[in-house]
């Protein structure tokens, strides 16, 4: 299941605080910040989207993530190979290594990168 982009920016905060309360999750946004029924409404979707849980202490909730970060990235990557690259990682690296203007220095540390995960396999 995909999450909004408010949605993954909310994420983006839990992953990195590994377990908040409403109040610290509304720090972690810049200026402006959203209001906190605009919180409480993506803590709920993603909720029962099955991507936070919460534990009760007293009336206060706090919650943490179900979903780890390397996991929705890894389904997100995989999901962008299937539908834009024909289901080709090789499409997906060619594009990549193309597209994105990588330095040389760049482009050898993927080099390395692969050269050791072939080396594993």
């Amino acid at each position: 299941m995909k999450l909004s982009t408010a949605e993954e920016q909310l994420m983006q905060h839990l992953w990195r605080l590994e377990k908040a309360f409403m109040k610290d999750l509304l720090e972690a946004y810049p200026e402006p910040k959203p209001a906190n029924t605009t919180i409480a409404t993506l803590i709920k979707r993603m909720s029962n989207k099955g991507f936070v849980g919460y534990t009760l202490h007293g009336a206060l909730r706090e919650y943490h993530p179900l979903v780890k970060k390397k996991d929705y990235f890894s389904r997100q990557v995989n999901r962008l190979v299937k539908h834009f690259f024909n289901g080709s990682p090789s499409q997906f690296v060619s594009f990549f290594s193309k597209e994105a203007n990588l330095t040389k220095e760049q482009l050898e540390d993927l080099k390395t990168i692969i050269d050791s995960e072939i080396k594993k396999k």
